[in-house]
């Protein structure tokens, strides 16, 4: 059965709490919860209060979780960052089985410079994979790698290098980013499903606009192709709401943001339930 569900961040300035109780009046019954939430990040990553929050909402049936990303690079030329991005995704693995998550998403890295990637940079790259690999084996999480924006220094940007990797790591599994697809063309998306629908387990879905990615869904007709593919190709897993509330017109209040999320999880619904 599909989850409904939505990005932790986009109720970034608010508490874990409170960003549960949003998530469940907004009528999704899924989250994805970034382990870089402010109030979680900056706290010593309190793991038990995520969980009694999980206690008092059970009506958030699915919880997936997003690996740290903000200051993490795998693939850096720096070994020092190198080494702490790839620690801090292979503890995510143990947060999120303790929180009791089935998915957990991963990003590729890429190279230091604006330049294409090199040999060294995708050695970096295996590094990553290997250690990712030798913890998921051997506990219940799936790991998503997810695809990156087709820019100059990106490992990870097309739907054929994504089959490539999935085929070579048949334990890995796909998160779609499809604003970052999109960004490309608008059959970007559907051509990663084509590909790679059988290792699809979460999708952050949101619309790429005006030269920016994670725009709310507004029942565009591009999202709406998005649906009609990944309902045709019988999708299981999560829809994450990925939003980026500094796109917006103005600075949301949490109520505005709560009927935003709503009328988007009403148009998801039409085309999975």
């Amino acid at each position: 059965m599909v989850s409904f569900s939505v990005s932790s961040m986009f109720f970034h300035e608010y508490t874990v709490g409170e960003i549960f109780s949003f998530v469940s009046r907004a009528g999704l019954n899924a989250m994805e919860f970034w382990l870089e939430t402010p109030h979680f990040w900056l706290r010593d990553l309190p793991v038990n209060e995520v969980i009694a929050c999980r206690k008092d909402h059970p009506e958030i049936t699915t919880l997936t979780v997003h690996a740290p990303i903000l200051d993490m690079n795998p693939c850096s030329i720096n070994p020092d960052v190198a080494r702490v991005s790839v620690e801090y995704s292979v503890r995510a693995v143990t947060i999120a089985e303790q929180l009791g998550a089935h998915v957990l998403t991963v990003h590729p890295g890429r190279r230091t410079a604006k330049r294409p990637p090199s040999p060294a940079d995708f050695e970096r790259f295996d590094h990553f994979v290997s250690a990712i690999r030798e913890v998921a084996t051997s506990n219940s999480i799936k790991i998503g790698m997810e695809n990156m924006e087709p820019i100059v220094n990106s490992l990870l940007c097309t739907p054929e290098r994504m089959r490539s990797l999935l085929d070579e790591e048949p334990w890995l599994f796909f998160t779609l980013d499809v604003a970052h697809a999109m960004s490309k063309s608008e059959d970007e998306p559907l051509r990663y499903i084509d590909l790679c629908s059988d290792r699809l387990i979460n999708v952050h879905i949101s619309r790429f606009d005006n030269g920016k990615a994670h725009y709310p869904l507004d029942r565009h007709r591009s999202m709406a192709r998005v649906m009609e593919s990944l309902k045709e190709h019988d999708f299981k897993g999560s829809l994450t709401l990925e939003i980026e509330d500094l796109n917006l017109p103005h600075p949301l209040s949490h109520e505005e943001k709560i009927l935003l999320l709503a009328r988007d999880c009403a148009f998801m619904r039409e085309y999975m339930d």
